[in-house]
């Protein structure tokens, strides 16, 4: 595996982390449960847990984003796309391709 592949799986992990961290935090402030998502969604709490921890489709995300009122882009804030956080203290780090 190359650099540039493994540089390419390490940010697709990443985003996926950032977009289940913003589902959750956009979900927290609106008081909203997954369970009351799914409802609104017509599917059960199991496919939105899926959705919200795995690999969502694009639809998905679509009918996510519209259930909580907000863009599909604003389930991942740009600006934090070249930040993780640190599974240790919890702080941002910055990762780019060198």
């Amino acid at each position: 595996m190359t650099a540039f592949n493994i540089y390419d799986n390490f940010m697709y992990i990443c985003i996926k982390i950032l977009l289940m961290n913003r589902i959750k935090d956009i979900l927290k402030a609106k008081s909203i449960t997954q369970k009351e998502i799914a409802l609104k969604l017509g599917v059960s709490e199991p496919v939105i847990s899926y959705a919200i921890n795995g690999n969502p489709t694009l639809k998905t995300l679509e009918d996510i984003a519209k259930a909580l009122d907000v863009r599909v882009s604003d389930l991942i804030d740009e600006s934090d796309i070249d930040l993780v956080n640190c599974p240790y203290c919890g702080g941002k780090i910055k990762v780019s391709k060198e």
